[in-house]
């Protein structure tokens, strides 16, 4: 198992095939969210090194076209194999850099197992369709074809399990992939690539970029990449995809949230409120599709707050590789102070603050980013609290009388990821199905998070563009299509 040497390791990029060091004359620290001690060193490298990577994958796509699909799936089935096999050792590396919890981590990294088992299915998902005779004698076709050069720029929440949505499908599809990660959690995906090495994947059809802004703009504007994928906040997304675009790139760019739930009184008490805590405080509270506002109908403004107040307050936090452990820290201090000003806020907007997650003492991590369980009840939908992605283990409680009501509550906010209901009525359930404005939706679900043969939806400010990531809307985002009409004269045939 690798290990990460603490104060001394600066991390290379994977350029052509080939581990670099990096020409940057800055670098960024990685550190254990948990107890802020050093973990590596990341460059933020310049732009020249990202053309490197560009370059590599360019000249090393021509021969990735051609390879055949049965052939190139052939190495996702080996990077399947490997990933089981270094499961546990990928998810210890992002509890450390990350902050979840060790199970969050195995649950991740069997996320991204998946994305990669489904990609191995491109044989049929890539295929076009013929019909004969369109007229007479005349035989018409579509063929998807890949792009080329792709990149993705994935967030810090999912070290290994966003580049894994992007990936696996790019390459099946035959393009050539370029990965800048979060300078924030560059450890375990470092990790991964080095276990991609072992596949025996050709040089140059998945390269490894580290750093920031610079870093990201090259890829944006390079003329050689065809496609930019992009998870992170909303105002980051914007620019990636009006920067992108107005390079002519195909863009999908997955930004915030703000996540709502309804709690019908008919809804089953003890499960709701397990599941709702597992959402709101699982990672954190960091994820995108984490629940951010309970909206209580009816009776449930009573049982559910008193229910969940009770069991999110019970929630062991400390460090992830401790046993008995159900919630971790924050991402960085800088995180932390913005959670708990957050909170502040609400309490000022007339918010009762029920359960009081600032400044927690967790013993044996006194200097890690930690942020307890915080419940605020009776946050007023026109308050900026409800508007503001939190990011942190923090929920919000408001009330409805009726699901018209709790439908108007979240067709408020701007973002429109996920949200769900809790109920044991059929008909409020296919209401909501029905009504409510987000991309996924849950009935008695507390993370509606599609399996990789779905794709990943998204709405309104929470996301931009048109094909989503992971299974159909990959393949098509991934693929040009073109159509083929033929025509063979009757006289040509008698030649043979």
């Amino acid at each position: 198992m690798s290990t990460i040497q603490a104060h001394t390791t600066q991390l290379p990029n994977h350029i052509g095939g080939q581990w670099r060091n990096s020409a940057a004359t800055e670098f960024l620290k990685v550190v254990n969210p948990a107890s802020n001690e050093l973990l590596a060193e990341v460059p933020v490298s310049p732009g020249r090194e990202v053309v490197d990577a560009i370059e590599a994958a360019a000249a090393a796509f021509p021969e990735w076209r051609r390879t055949p699909p049965e052939e190139r799936i052939q190495y996702l089935f080996k990077l399947k194999q490997l990933l089981e096999e270094y499961l546990e050792e990928l998810a210890r590396l992002i509890t450390l850099e990350n902050g979840k919890t060790i199970g969050e981590s195995r649950a991740e990294m069997r996320r991204a197992v998946e994305s990669v088992e489904v990609a191995c299915g491109i044989t049929m998902l890539m295929q076009g369709h013929i019909l004969e005779d369109v007229a007479r004698g005349i035989d018409e076709m579509t063929i998807r074809q890949p792009l080329g050069v792709v990149a993705a720029i994935t967030p810090f929440n999912f070290p290994v399990m966003v580049p894994f949505w992007f990936l696996p499908f790019a390459i099946a599809c035959g393009n050539t992939f370029i990965l800048k990660p979060s300078e924030k959690v560059p450890v375990s995906i470092r990790r991964a690539f080095e276990i991609i090495e072992q596949t025996g994947l050709p040089a140059g059809v998945v390269s490894l970029v580290n750093g920031t802004k610079a870093a990201v703009d090259t890829l944006l504007s390079h003329p050689k990449v065809r496609a930019i994928s992009f998870v992170g906040s909303t105002p980051v997304a914007k620019y990636v995809y009006s920067t992108a675009a107005a390079h002519g790139k195909r863009v999908q760019a997955q930004g915030g949230a703000k996540n709502h739930v309804v709690v019908l009184p008919d809804a089953d008490m003890a499960m709701t409120t397990q599941i709702v805590s597992d959402s709101a405080f699982g990672c954190a509270g960091q994820r995108c599709l984490a629940v951010s506002v309970a909206v209580t109908v009816g009776e449930a403004q009573r049982t559910f707050r008193d229910a969940i107040t009770q069991t999110a307050g019970s929630l062991r936090v400390g460090f992830g590789l401790d046993d008995g452990v159900q919630m971790g820290p924050v991402i960085t201090r800088e995180s932390k102070a913005r959670i708990e000003g957050l909170i502040a806020k609400g309490a000022s907007e007339g918010a009762k603050v029920l359960l009081d997650g600032r400044n927690p003492r967790v013993p044996g991590h006194e200097t890690g980013n930690f942020v307890r369980p915080t419940i605020l009840d009776g946050v007023a939908p026109d308050r900026e609290l409800s508007q503001t992605e939190i990011f942190g283990p923090v929920l919000s409680l408001v009330h409805a009388d009726g699901v018209e009501q709790a439908i108007d509550i979240l067709s408020r906010s701007s973002y429109g990821n996920a949200a769900s209901i809790f109920t044991s009525s059929g008909g409020a359930a296919r209401k909501f199905r029905y009504e409510a404005p987000a991309g996924n939706i849950g009935v008695n679900i507390g993370v509606a998070a599609p399996m990789a043969y779905f794709p990943f939806s998204g709405w309104k400010d929470s996301f931009l563009g048109v094909l989503h990531g992971q299974g159909r809307d990959a393949v098509e985002f991934y693929t040009d299509q073109k159509v083929v009409i033929e025509r063979w004269p009757k006289e040509w045939s008698r030649k043979f």
